[in-house]
């Protein structure tokens, strides 16, 4: 009963040890500073790492996050829509009214406003 469920676990496992050997082997093997200095999006890094982040970055980063879910959500329930149509529409209704209040929630935060 259990067999699929260790394979996919042991997949997983031989893929992720398989990317760290792959890595080690043709990985760059000289370290300097300027390998080793952060580096993200063509910009050096500024500042320290402890710094404040805005409650903007926040509140979208958690909007991503809400409509990342809601995709999650609708992929299975429109593979299985033929089963049970009414309790599955009936379900997509109450989730995105859920949704609907969450994003009335950031449009009235002002999340959305170009500053």
């Amino acid at each position: 009963m259990y067999e699929n469920l260790l394979m996919m676990f042991l997949a997983a496992g031989f893929i992720a040890a398989a990317a760290l050997v792959v890595g080690a082997l043709l990985g760059p093997k000289r370290t300097t500073d300027d390998l080793l200095e952060a580096y993200e999006s063509g910009i050096p890094a500024t500042g320290t790492a402890r710094e404040r982040f805005p409650v903007h970055f926040y509140l979208v980063a958690m909007l991503f996050i809400v409509f990342d879910i809601e995709t999650a959500f609708f992929f299975p329930l429109a593979v299985r829509f033929g089963m049970a149509p009414q309790f599955l529409f009936v379900q997509a209704i109450l989730f995105v009214a859920i949704l609907g209040v969450a994003y009335v929630y950031v449009l009235r935060k002002g999340v959305l406003r170009w500053k």
